[in-house]
């Protein structure tokens, strides 16, 4: 159902950036300030976005947009994914008292925290959910709103690896000194949006010669950043290994489709990649790391997978007996730990035991620093 003339939309929260605003409506709107009489703008309890607390002699800060009916579909389907549903409210503006209408969770869905504070959100949230914004947006009339309401973890895990990707000016002592100006994207079109996505896209490429190639079709498997760590005890002089049935050496036909690996796991939106390292670490082993030491940054398949992994050597005090099975049953794991000698761990990289990149990687950057890890 589109907002009429009649009732505009007050917006009180994260739509304030404008930004934002405008990703999600498609242009410009027409926005004047607003104060909504009874509330306070209040952060939801372990959330990043406020709600409306009701609180006399409190007026909630705001704008009133009069939206189009274009505009109005596309911030329904924004705010679909919560919930929301709009609610009739008076609102006062320097005309006088205005109705309109307000988005509004189900009845005590989040609990009100303490004051919540846009320009607090903006420095930590708004560049991450302006990028997130533009993928939702964009499936939208294909993308029905209760999937992007089952997936929106991923989709901001997206929206860091892309912000990730802007922050990085790469080296350029072998590479000619190329740029996004020199690739032309004619078109993109999504063919698979889940847990992963799937586009398909028609690339115009400058070559080598100066020229600009004809279009070219790419499938690109669009994941998120991922960190390994692999933990290490210089003191006993042996690492930790996690095992776990892997679903694509699976459909390769592998006989044995289970995978020695380093700890591993997806970056979260707003975490470092240390961060990221110290967290799965505690997750899948119950480990707590001490120095980290990174190994590299690099893309494990650029032909075709947007995954931009970072490996850690993680040192940690590893005694006999803290090896098991773990692993978060929110996320179906079952991750069986051990405890490896140095000279084992070169063992089974030699007998090809160890075939995931990312362990051998680590195993090999492990052998070049291993007497300075030890001293």
């Amino acid at each position: 159902m589109a907002l009429t003339d009649a009732a505009p939309l007050f917006i009180f929260g994260t739509l304030r950036d404008r930004q934002l605003l405008d990703i999600v409506a498609g242009g410009n709107v027409d926005a004047r300030d607003a104060f909504l009489p009874g509330f306070r703008v209040a952060c939801a309890k372990d959330q990043s976005f406020p709600i409306l607390d009701e609180r006399v002699n409190k007026a909630s800060e705001g704008l009133l947009l009069t939206l189009t009916p274009e505009q109005a579909e596309r911030l329904d389907y924004y705010e679909a994914p919560y919930d929301y549903t709009r609610v009739p409210v008076t609102v006062t503006t320097d005309q006088g008292a205005v109705q309109a209408e307000v988005y509004a969770p189900p009845p005590g869905r989040w609990a009100p925290s303490g004051n919540w504070s846009l320009t607090r959100w903006q420095d930590q949230y708004g560049a991450l959910m302006r990028e997130a914004a533009t993928e939702i947006m964009a499936g939208m009339g294909t993308i029905p709103a209760a999937q992007v309401a089952k997936h929106m973890g991923v989709i901001r895990t997206r929206a860091q690896q892309r912000l990730n990707a802007a922050a990085v000016s790469s080296p350029t002592q072998l590479r000619r000194p190329h740029s996004r100006n020199d690739v032309e994207l004619v078109e993109r079109r999504r063919k698979y949006s889940q847990f992963f996505v799937l586009d398909e896209v028609d690339l115009a490429v400058r070559k080598f010669d100066g020229s600009i190639a004809e279009p070219v079709e790419r499938a690109v498997f669009v994941t998120a950043d991922a960190v390994t760590v692999l933990p290490y005890d210089p003191k006993r002089d042996r690492v930790m290994l996690i095992e776990q049935f892997r679903a694509a050496t699976y459909l390769r036909g592998d006989q044995n489709p289970w995978s020695l690996e380093a700890i591993a796991g997806r970056q979260d939106p707003g975490e470092t990649f240390e961060q990221t390292a110290r967290r799965e670490a505690l997750e899948e082993a119950g480990l707590e790391m001490q120095a980290l030491h990174k190994v590299s940054s690099y893309y494990g398949s650029p032909g075709a997978n947007t995954e931009y992994l970072t490996s850690f050597i993680g040192i940690a005090d590893l005694p006999d007996g803290i090896e098991g099975v773990g692993g978060l049953d929110s996320e179906a794991e079952d991750i069986r730990s051990m405890l490896v000698s140095f000279d084992t761990l070169m063992a089974v990289l030699d007998s090809g035991e160890v075939e995931n990149g990312p362990l051998v990687i680590s195993a090999l950057y492990l052998a070049r620093m291993r007497a300075f890890l030890r001293s």
